[in-house]
């Protein structure tokens, strides 16, 4: 992304937050849906005080994202790169495919639990949920369209005009501060928090003996970046795939150098599904990312130093430590969210 892409994106941040501000219109009580964070997951770092979720602003969200007018074709969607049934993952694609078949240059992150999340993307250059579709929506190489196009589009849709106003009162017209909070009413939703490892964790089942051996491994070896309930630390880390970097990650938006080849530590929430991993999917299953760890971390200036050991690269993992380290990360599929009716 380019110097002038990121002041840009920076402009639409500012005066779109603006115009979610000034141009919230309050729900009517009977419609509101209180949002409710898992007991045992922290406070979510979601504005809600400036939009509450609805179920017609939910419902309208959800239509959005599987929208594929939105796209300057009409023929690309949110839901295309996003995919339900694996986490909203993408498995069928290194990079995203966007209009015309263009290829992007990293690889679909999951949705999930985004309303907990502080910066959105692998370098972390949108700061708040509600800008994150503008991305989607106004890069060439996946949606190719423009967010004052998009607008003029869905105003001149009778069945949008009347979602807009079920969702946000009597609107003179639809605008993007509120199609941008529609989006975020329906992702704040997609909330992943019942998996085999919730269920331990709150003391209504227990590990096999396996997956605990596993667990105190991931404990021992993983847990200082993939941290807490949410599973990642929420930073960026160089993790060794290379020792040059054509993709500067995090430093294209902090300009730093010492950010070189650094990206978001992504949640391993459902990470059996979310294949492939990295940013650019270099491997395709976990055994390739343990082994990664164990045996092939590169080393280069900006090299996370938890990953250099007394003067030797990588986590000493033997093979039988890595299968019992992918053991308990099938603990953390959570089957409820990937089936469920409501997204």
């Amino acid at each position: 992304m380019s110097n002038y892409k990121i002041v840009y994106c920076l402009l639409v941040f500012v005066v779109v937050f603006l115009g979610c501000e000034n141009l919230l219109v309050e729900p009517s009580k009977d419609e509101k849906v209180q949002f409710v964070a898992p007991a045992h997951f922290p406070e979510p770092t979601y504005t809600f005080k400036n939009n509450p979720v609805t179920q017609s602003g939910f419902e309208l969200g959800k239509k959005l994202f599987n929208d594929p007018r939105l796209s300057r074709d009409n023929s690309v969607a949110c839901s295309n790169c996003h995919i339900k049934a694996l986490a909203f993952a993408d498995p069928q694609h290194d990079f995203s495919v966007g209009v015309d078949d263009r290829i992007g240059i990293r690889n679909a992150p999951a949705i999930q639990n985004m309303a907990f999340m502080k910066e959105f993307f692998w370098d972390g250059g949108v700061p708040h949920l509600d800008f994150v579709p503008t991305n989607a929506i106004e890069n060439p190489l996946e949606m190719d369209e423009t967010l004052i196009h998009v607008v003029q589009k869905l105003n001149g849709i009778e069945e949008y005009r009347v979602l807009f106003r079920k969702a946000f009162g009597n609107i003179d017209s639809i605008n993007a501060p509120l199609m941008l909070h529609a989006f975020s009413q329906y992702m704040n939703m997609l909330i992943s928090a019942n998996s085999k490892y919730d269920q331990f964790y709150l003391g209504k089942t227990q590990l096999t003996q396996n997956e605990q051996k596993g667990m105190a491994l991931f404990k021992q070896h993983c847990e200082t970046c993939h941290s807490g309930i949410l599973f990642t630390n929420q930073g960026y880390a160089n993790n060794g795939l290379d020792t040059m970097f054509l993709d500067l990650g995090r430093a294209l938006i902090s300009e730093d150098g010492r950010d070189i080849g650094k990206f978001k530590i992504p949640s391993l929430r459902n990470i059996v599904l979310t294949k492939p991993y990295m940013h650019n999917a270099r491997f395709a299953t976990l055994e390739q990312v343990l082994e990664h760890y164990a045996n092939g971390v590169k080393d280069s200036p900006t090299l996370d130093p938890r990953l250099k050991n007394n003067g030797k690269l990588g986590i000493s993992l033997s093979k039988e430590e890595q299968q019992l380290i992918i053991e308990f990360l099938h603990t953390l599929t959570d089957k409820d969210f990937v089936s469920n009716e409501l997204f």
